[in-house]
């Protein structure tokens, strides 16, 4: 039963902008926070932006002042609003459930297929 889905992957041009959703099943919606993270081909699996329900965040370095998580409790549906793209975002992204605890975060097994995301001129 998939229940985190994706959507709003594409290509686009340096500099450009895309917007990712993942749109949840309540019950996984109200009990976790919600995190985006990447995975490019031969790096590490990085954390790009997670949410409380609550609205806390929490960025990587790498996305601070480019990239805006939210989520809209009332759709069940979490964004990340990606800005200045560059190259190096270019990755299949993840919609994960999991804790955000100060600076930590906390996956769970919960995660999306992935949408790929291609920054290329």
């Amino acid at each position: 039963q998939v229940q985190l889905v994706e959507s709003g992957g594409g290509l686009v041009q340096p500099g450009g902008s895309l917007r990712l959703s993942c749109a949840a099943s309540e019950n996984i919606f109200s009990r976790y926070a919600m995190g985006w993270y990447r995975q490019a081909p031969g790096k590490q699996r990085e954390l790009v932006a997670a949410i409380t329900r609550g609205g806390s965040t929490k960025y990587a370095d790498s996305v601070k002042g480019r990239f805006t998580v939210s989520r809209d409790n009332a759709k069940n549906t979490v964004y990340l609003q990606m800005n200045s793209l560059k190259p190096e975002d270019t990755a299949v992204y993840y919609c994960n459930a999991g804790l955000l605890e100060g600076s930590g975060w906390y996956p769970s097994d919960l995660r999306g297929q992935g949408t790929q995301v291609t920054v290329s001129s």
